[in-house]
């Protein structure tokens, strides 16, 4: 049986994060959603099982800086938002989660504003 593009997906974000949390060492983890039209970014602690910090391109934030969405100049911005809030909360080491996304464009762009901003990964 064949399987359908959205679990082929969910198994290869599956696949990655079961190997970074074995790398992990405790530190939370940066993860992070795209969509055709936005950008979502979460620091999430799995020992508890809360979210420490989020950002997206939906927010007012993002949306009065930049119109889209869906480019990288709204990834870098999330990236940025979702550092300062990891910073307020004490936060600064985590480990990058792509969830099976190609380390390309947007997802490279929000990881690297992310890093610019002062969160260590």
């Amino acid at each position: 049986m064949a399987l359908s593009p959205r679990d082929l997906s969910q198994r290869r974000a599956q696949r990655t994060r079961i190997r970074l949390k074995a790398l992990a060492n405790g530190r939370p983890r940066l993860t992070v959603f795209r969509s055709d039209k936005n950008i979502y970014a979460q620091i999430i602690d799995d020992k508890q099982g809360v979210t420490l910090a989020a950002a997206s391109s939906l927010e007012s934030v993002a949306k009065a800086e930049h119109a889209k969405g869906s480019d990288k100049e709204a990834a870098e911005l999330v990236g940025k938002l979702v550092a300062q809030r990891a910073m307020e909360k004490g936060v600064k080491d985590v480990f990058f989660d792509r969830g099976g996304y190609m380390y390309h464009g947007r997802v490279k762009a929000l990881a690297d504003a992310a890093r610019d901003a002062g969160l260590n990964f």
